[in-house]
């Protein structure tokens, strides 16, 4: 079987342009040259061994802030070879990292993994302030100027009992990094954010020192995201994609706020799907049978992790939001129909800010967001979600879970549609 499907000709040429994380050349990017222009502009000054100034690049996820960043930091680098200049990009996802000490340790990694080094302190059993001094030995032993990224740094939380969270901690420590006497090399930070108010719960010690230049990314639009598939669609072979295949990958993306990693993801999806079954092109139908899997495949993975309360409220807000012309359901009708569905299956049965609190838990993971709304004096204030992706398929991916797929969906939805008529 693997030498039969080995002799098939395949459609894709090159997989590396179809990673949405992969750095492509300044040539590919696009809808994106004011933002690409001001990061050049600003980190540019590590060409004359100078130290760039600090960065906050914020705005939604998928809309090219880690990609320009990189970009632009391979490209200073290759310059500041030729100039004998000791330059280095230490990036960090923070997503993952729990503490501030798991944080630095992270950094002094990435900054050995970059100078061919070694680290010499453990990752657990010493203070942070050891791995603290040997993040600033390496940087110190083996660049002239660095460049820490730090992606998604508004998840770096750290412990509750602090009064800053981590990542105001670890903003405050390295922008004052210049005024350590035995640290030689520049050192200058782009933080990264899909929260635009991230640096309002940065401490007033760290908002000082760090002073970052703002950078706003904004949605792409559907003929953005058109231009962005374009430039990657010689990573399949000549002729093998039809010509509604962008245009719907684009529309597709488009629709969940303009998130091209999204539209990166489906073209690549559709091509390994018509791949499977053998097709000599990829067509329309791969391109949504693409966007059913990647929508499916990424609700599952957060639904497979969450508690069973959270699956109802979540259901229960999905299922009003079905019904809705806009897609969206107020917290106050979800609050009913989440009453209706632990009545149904005999669980627990939780207040209404407890309901809600839960819902606005969901929002870290990118599938619920909201906005508080009222509707006139009589109606008193409300959050509203709206939901990334489709409300059908998170409803489909609960419905797997076999306490919820007790309750008859035609029911519910009886449910919804009362509790909406009382809404108006």
């Amino acid at each position: 079987m693997l030498l039969e499907f080995d002799e098939q000709e395949g459609l894709i040429r090159d997989r590396s342009l179809l990673d949405p994380n992969y750095v492509v050349e300044e040539n590919r990017i696009v809808g994106r040259d004011t933002q690409l222009q001001e990061v050049t502009k600003m980190l540019r000054v590590a060409l004359g061994d100078n130290r760039p100034p600090n960065l906050f690049l914020y705005g939604p996820s998928g809309t090219g802030k880690s990609l320009i960043t990189k970009a632009v930091c391979k490209n200073i680098s290759n310059i500041c070879e030729q100039r004998d200049i000791r330059f280095g990009t230490v990036e960090v996802n923070c997503q993952d990292l729990d503490t501030l000490g798991i944080a630095v340790y992270e950094l002094a990694e990435r900054a050995a993994d970059e100078a061919g080094v070694s680290v010499e302190v453990p990752k657990h059993g010493v203070a942070t302030k050891e791995k603290w001094d040997e993040l600033y030995r390496i940087v110190s032993e083996n660049f002239d100027s660095v460049v820490f990224v730090l992606d998604e740094l508004d998840m770096l939380v750290g412990r509750r009992d602090k009064q800053d969270p981590a990542f105001s901690r670890l903003l405050y420590q390295l922008s004052r990094s210049g005024a350590i006497d035995d640290l030689s090399a520049h050192i200058s930070v782009v933080a990264i954010s899909n929260d635009t108010k991230m640096m309002e719960a940065v401490g007033s010690r760290a908002l000082s020192s760090f002073t970052p230049e703002d950078v706003h990314f904004d949605d792409y639009d559907a003929n953005q995201l058109k231009a962005i598939l374009r430039r990657r669609q010689d990573a399949f072979y000549d002729d093998v994609l039809s010509d509604d295949v962008i245009p719907l990958a684009a529309a597709f993306a488009a629709q969940t706020h303009g998130d091209a990693r999204k539209a990166i993801d489906l073209m690549r999806v559709a091509g390994e799907l018509a791949e499977r079954e053998g097709d000599s092109e990829v067509r329309e139908e791969h391109v949504r049978n693409a966007q059913e899997k990647v929508e499916k495949n990424r609700v599952l993975e957060v639904i497979r992790g969450i508690s069973t309360q959270k699956k109802l409220c979540l259901y229960a807000t999905a299922t009003v939001a079905n019904e809705t012309e806009d897609g969206s359901a107020r917290s106050t009708t979800g609050y009913r129909v989440y009453q209706f569905l632990t009545d149904a299956i005999g669980a627990d049965q939780y207040h209404q800010e407890t309901y809600v609190n839960k819902m606005k838990e969901l929002t870290t993971y990118s599938l619920v967001d909201f906005e508080r709304r009222s509707h006139g004096p009589s109606s008193g204030m409300f959050l509203e979600f709206q939901f990334a992706e489709r409300p059908d398929t998170i409803l489909d991916t609960l419905r797997e879970d076999s306490r919820i797929d007790m309750v008859s969906p035609e029911e519910v939805q009886t449910v919804v549609k009362a509790q909406l008529r009382n809404q108006s």
